[in-house]
């Protein structure tokens, strides 16, 4: 069956809000097995949304649509939903008494206004809504052909409202009318390889994946994660099938698997630091303390970081970090011997068995001939020595400082797993 979102709203064309209900929405369908096949943003105006319709009544057995349910005079779907559905609204008593309750444990009174929430069209099922004014609406229409009748749901655009709906109310409610198709997710987390190479890699193995399962590459700067996506009528069945397949996926990928899921690099460094009891700190120049907010960003870290020394000037890292004004005049701030003092002394002075050390031109200037723009170096110290890499991550100041940090929880990673 095919499915579609149809979103209104001014302020979502303006990019004055992020369309942020799309992209939830989706992601709770598809694992209710209802995959969204479109999503459609209009704007609030009559003849938009009833063209939205009357479009998506024709492609698809279910449509759902968010916005333009509340009580001012720009909320306008309920009354184009009346003309599509030849219908008019009437006053639900049920639903007045929700918004009486809704007001009164707010200690307010119900304003003509806000009783107008109350009319609905005559030929929808109201759903409640538990945590707002606007009732989401039910509609079902008759297709020819159809075993069963096209449904349209309607609900508030207010993200709180919409979520709480669609998951206790609209989505029961769709699995007992339709019979949805099982589909199940496994995400792995890649880190070190574009989505280029990771493809070239599993060439041979995608081609001879079941027809019923399919690879997304879905990158961003510095991480590729990689969603295996299964379809069937038994989900045993399935399961056993994307168990088999991840196995081999992750065969093929070791070197670049970091996690599963919706983990994060951080979180998974954390964890590796306390379950080990190892404690770490962290030597940054260029990234400028992003790698010490990710990290600190996992609820816990203080049980294993220690801290950070920012040293973006030559001057402080020689007076903070004990680098050798030699060093830096012979070899230049981005460099091998640079980054690998300012991992040692930062271990050394901060007492930690684990240390980060980053140092490269961000850019966008400040590049050379010898020395471009996006040259990172990177060391990792530790209790079996020091490893130090060297990246070109491109011209972009914000994908370099992502990608320089990210690459360097990863070199920890292994590092305390022995890889390195």
């Amino acid at each position: 069956m095919q499915t579609e979102i149809i979103n209104i709203g001014d302020e979502l064309l303006i990019g004055q809000v992020i369309n942020t209900n799309a992209s939830w929405m989706s992601e709770q369908l598809n694992l209710a097995g209802f995959p969204v096949h479109r999503v459609t943003i209009i704007p609030d105006d009559p003849q938009h949304i009833l063209d939205a319709l009357k479009e998506s009544g024709r492609r698809s057995e279910l449509v759902l649509l968010t916005g333009g349910l509340g009580p001012t005079k720009d909320d306008l779907t309920k009354d184009v939903l009346c003309k599509y559905f030849r219908t008019k609204l009437i006053f639900d008593p049920v639903t007045f008494q929700t918004i009486e309750k809704f007001f009164k444990t707010r200690g307010f009174p119900v304003t003509a206004v806000n009783r107008r929430q109350a009319e609905i069209p005559e030929n929808c099922v109201a759903i409640p809504n538990a945590n707002g004014t606007a009732p989401g609406m039910w509609f079902e229409e008759e297709t020819a052909g159809a075993e069963k009748k096209h449904v349209f749901v309607s609900m508030p655009g207010v993200p709180f409202e919409m979520k709480a709906m669609l998951i206790h109310e609209v989505i029961p409610r769709l699995k007992q009318y339709f019979q949805p198709v099982i589909v199940l997710h496994h995400t792995l987390l890649t880190q070190g390889l574009g989505e280029s190479f990771l493809s070239d890699i599993l060439e041979d193995w995608e081609a001879n994946l079941p027809a019923n399962l399919h690879l997304a590459y879905l990158p961003q700067p510095g991480i590729v994660r990689l969603r295996l996506t299964g379809q069937s009528d038994d989900e045993a069945s399935l399961q056993k099938q994307m168990d088999i397949e991840a196995s081999k996926l992750k065969s093929l990928l070791q070197d670049y698997i970091f996690g599963e899921g919706d983990a994060t690099l951080e979180a998974v460094v954390g964890k590796l630091l306390k379950e080990t009891g190892s404690t770490l700190a962290t030597a940054e120049s260029c990234t400028g303390g992003y790698i010490a907010h990710m990290i600190t960003s996992i609820p816990g870290s203080s049980a294993y970081y220690k801290g950070s020394i920012i040293a973006y000037s030559n001057d402080i890292k020689m007076k903070e970090l004990g680098v050798s004004e030699k060093a830096l005049g012979e070899y230049g701030a981005v460099s091998e011997e640079v980054v690998k003092q300012m991992a040692n002394n930062v271990r050394s002075r901060l007492d930690c068995d684990y240390s980060i050390a980053v140092s490269g031109i961000a850019g966008p200037d400040g590049g050379t001939k010898d020395k471009p723009v996006g040259l990172v170096w990177i060391a990792i110290a530790g209790p079996s020595g020091i490893q130090t890499n060297k990246y070109l991550f491109g011209d972009n100041r914000e994908r370099n400082i992502r990608r320089a940090a990210l690459q360097a929880l990863n070199l920890l990673r292994k590092k305390i797993l022995g890889q390195l």
